[in-house]
């Protein structure tokens, strides 16, 4: 399957979470933000590097932010995206 296919489908989906997922990646792609497939989500660098991630999970979906230590975040919303193995990277999950 190539990377477009895999975008496709995961973005087609029926989820709870397509619609949300699909008016984030929106917004991404209205940025200067390239759109790819790694680690079996979808991706979206600048200049080569990740900078952002969106998963789809049973009970949420979230968004990856993988330098997301050195956002601000006055309301405590963002948290560290796999404890104990990630230092910089931050999620934010969006539940049921």
């Amino acid at each position: 399957m190539t990377k477009h296919q895999k975008l496709t489908a995961f973005f087609e989906t029926d989820t709870p979470f397509k619609e949300p997922l699909n008016r984030l990646r929106s917004v991404l792609l209205e940025t200067e933000l390239e759109e790819d497939w790694k680690w079996n989500f979808p991706t979206y660098t600048y200049g080569g590097k990740n900078l952002i991630a969106l998963g789809r999970f049973k009970e949420h979906f979230g968004i990856w932010f993988f330098q997301g230590v050195f956002l601000k975040d006055r309301l405590g919303l963002l948290r560290n995206a796999q404890e104990g193995k990630t230092k910089a990277m931050r999620a934010l999950n969006y539940a049921r």
